[in-house]
């Protein structure tokens, strides 16, 4: 059986907490920017998106990612070429679901959170 943490300690960290901050950051990053949240967590094509976002005629399909710690390594080696692939192809079958109304611009992002830090890389992939 596990013991409980005293009252009043610190909470510790799964990899599903560390995600999921990480995502409500990224997305407060962009909605402060002005996109409209189109999508989150959402499964489709066999794979999931983080986020679709929109602003103007651009759409963002975002990937993020989250280590515990420097020692961890660094988020953005999780994104492979493996993961690019399939984030290409979810991407491919939202587009499909979604049709858009007029001409738009398609852009892969990846937040990565490190010690803290949001940091996004615009046209990743």
């Amino acid at each position: 059986m596990k013991k409980k943490p005293p009252p009043g300690s610190p909470r510790p960290f799964n990899t599903r907490v560390i995600g999921t901050r990480a995502e409500r950051r990224a997305l407060a990053h962009y909605r402060r920017r002005g996109y409209r949240v189109l999508a989150a967590n959402l499964w489709i094509g066999g794979y999931e998106l983080d986020l679709v976002l929109q602003r103007g005629r651009t759409i963002v399909f975002c990937e993020v990612k989250a280590k515990r710690g420097a020692e961890k390594g660094d988020p953005l080696e999780m994104v492979t070429p493996e993961k690019v692939r399939r984030l290409r192809q979810a991407a491919e079958a939202w587009l499909v679901a979604n049709p858009q109304p007029r001409e738009f611009e398609v852009r892969f992002d990846v937040a990565a959170e490190r010690t803290g830090k949001l940091e996004v890389l615009a046209n990743a992939f």
